[in-house]
């Protein structure tokens, strides 16, 4: 995955969720878009530097969105919508190995009783794999990455969707796109959302496959790496 050119700045604060102000090289300061939706837990400290892409769409009110931020323990991206592109990019090019091989990717179908949509849905000579990507940016000590970062009722629905999928005979795939340089290692957030954890292990005992991969993340761009230890059970 290719940036466009990021423009630095340094970060004031977030807030409202989806806006952040930055303040430029130049000294100007802008309000931006930020495109995620969780708690952000050390990538949204005032004064971290940061990146951020440029839209030419003239309706939207905020032309900025902040997409990659220096922290304390690595470089993050906070985009968390790039994952679904990223994931599907590498599956394209045959870059992750336990998913090689499919003949069709589809993005955002529907599957399930719950009225999801599943990320990726690869498919070949009538066997299907649905594919739920998690960005995962929470570093805590010693490497580790936690998902979620906030309670995510959401993430219990899609686990429950996979593993419906998983009881009909069709593989599932749970994959942590790691977008956090300073994270060696995933695990669930059981401090945080004891019920996404207690689903996790459900979904793994059940079949679900749970992947994680790095990601080598720089302001030119980004590409999958390589594949990291996961703790599901």
């Amino acid at each position: 995955m290719v940036f466009q050119e990021l423009r630095p700045g340094i970060l004031l604060r977030r807030y409202k969720r989806f806006l952040a102000d930055v303040r430029l090289d130049d000294g100007s300061e802008i309000t931006v878009h930020c495109p995620n939706t969780g708690a952000m837990t050390g990538c949204a400290e005032p004064g971290s530097r940061v990146w951020l892409s440029l839209s030419d769409n003239p309706r939207r009110k905020y032309a900025h969105t902040w997409e990659l931020v220096e922290t304390s323990r690595g470089l993050a991206c906070i985009h968390s919508a790039r994952a679904n592109a990223l994931v599907a990019e590498a599956v394209a090019a045959g870059a992750i190995a336990a998913l090689a091989g499919y003949e069709r990717i589809q993005r955002e179908v529907r599957f399930g009783s719950e009225g999801s949509r599943v990320d990726l849905l690869l498919s070949r000579a009538g066997e299907s794999c649905f594919v739920e990507v998690k960005c995962v940016t929470l570093c805590v000590e010693n490497g580790l990455g936690l998902f979620p970062d906030a309670v995510s009722q959401r993430g219990a629905r899609h686990l429950r969707e996979l593993m419906a999928a998983r009881a009909e005979g069709q593989r599932a795939v749970l994959f942590f796109c790691v977008l956090h340089d300073g994270i060696e290692r995933v695990a669930p957030a059981a401090a945080i959302d004891p019920v996404y954890a207690a689903t996790l292990r459900a979904a793994a005992n059940a079949g679900v496959e749970v992947i994680a991969y790095a990601a080598a993340i720089d302001p030119s761009g980004m590409r999958l790496l390589r594949p990291l230890a996961v703790t599901a059970t």
